[in-house]
């Protein structure tokens, strides 16, 4: 008999800073499938995480599981190519593929001279998106996206490709609501934040005359079992949460409502100031011990950890909090082996 595809769960591929580089991918792919995940996630950095080479690698050594971007900017690539490529992996997957859009690192992105992502442009985007998907002939648009006086693909084309949306405040929640099939949240969001932010998406699916059942919620929980070295724990969970911190600390402090004199404190650190880029890429592991005394224990136990068994009864609350579906943050499939086995041993016999 075969075993139940656990597809309320996801895992990323090449988690965090991408590991040993992206052949590894390959691997964790086809480990992630075996384990019985429903879903692999593909982030997108600008070094070696580039997402249509990244998705169709996995969508080629890979049968049943699907593959979902969370997530590339919809800015970085021409409408009409982001529409192909999504057609393309729609196809070579057998209707696996899921494309994911964020706004991305406002910071970041400006020093690169790339527009900041809005609200109104992925909208625009996913409806651009849709209509091009059914074979639509788009004549003279002028939305937030831009500018085109001719957007097609193949008025052949009846393709119902499901977009992904990474969402953080109430626009974007909204917004995934009422226009996009799937809603990621972020890592370290309390259990008050996670139903909130649920709360949002539902709601604004139903305003919008959709099933708010059809909106998939996915917990983006970190997800680090004590069976691996402490070590490599701690780069998961402290210096994980802490390049959070560096990215967009004002943001998900506001969002959780903690205290924002803990994130100056934070900031003003002599040692997190000596680490030239991201903590979870950068620092050393006695580093990392020190920024493990700056944040408080109700931070970092937004996640799963301890025992297997432990990480699963923290995984389960996460559907109890409203959450649709979680994905399994940090580690690579056989890091996450003993959890997803677990999971399912409990899960069949509850």
């Amino acid at each position: 008999m075969s075993r139940r595809a656990l597809d309320e769960l996801g895992y990323y591929l090449l988690a965090g800073a991408g590991g040993e580089g992206p052949r590894t991918l390959v691997e964790e792919a086809r480990r992630g499938e075996e384990l019985g995940f429903g879903t692999a996630f593909i982030s997108e950095r600008w070094n070696v995480k580039e997402a249509a080479s990244l998705v169709g690698a996995a969508c080629a050594v890979t049968e049943h599981m699907r593959i979902a971007t969370a997530a590339t900017n919809h800015n970085t690539r021409h409408p009409l190519i982001t529409g192909s490529w999504a057609t393309t992996m729609h196809r070579l997957s057998g209707g696996r593929f899921t494309l994911g859009i964020g706004r991305g690192v406002a910071a970041m992105y400006a020093a690169f001279g790339v527009p900041a992502v809005t609200t109104a442009q992925m909208e625009d985007f996913a409806q651009v998106m849709r209509r091009l998907w059914n074979g639509e002939v788009i004549i003279g648009h002028d939305g937030p996206i831009g500018k085109y006086q001719v957007l097609f693909l193949d008025p052949d084309f009846r393709e119902d490709i499901r977009l992904g949306l990474v969402a953080f405040g109430p626009r974007s929640l909204a917004l995934g609501g009422r226009a996009f099939d799937d809603v990621i949240l972020h890592t370290y969001f309390t259990p008050d934040t996670l139903r909130r932010s649920v709360d949002i998406v539902k709601k604004a699916a139903e305003e919008a005359g959709r099933d708010p059942d059809a909106v998939r919620v996915w917990s983006c929980f970190a997800t680090v079992g004590d069976h691996l070295p402490e070590e490599l724990r701690l780069k998961k969970t402290v210096a994980r949460l802490a390049t959070y911190l560096q990215g967009y600390g004002d943001l998900l402090v506001r969002t959780n409502d903690w205290d924002p004199a803990v994130l100056q404190r934070f900031r003003a650190d002599a040692v997190v100031n000596s680490i030239p880029g991201g903590i979870d890429h950068k620092a050393s592991a006695a580093q990392i011990e020190h920024i493990a005394t700056l944040l408080p224990e109700e931070w970092l136990e937004v996640s799963a950890t301890g025992s297997a068994a432990q990480c699963v009864d923290r995984i389960r609350r996460e559907f109890d909090y409203g959450a649709d579906a979680v994905i399994m943050h940090g580690c690579t499939p056989d890091e996450l082996e003993p959890i997803v086995t677990s999971y399912r041993e409990r899960t069949a016999n509850p």
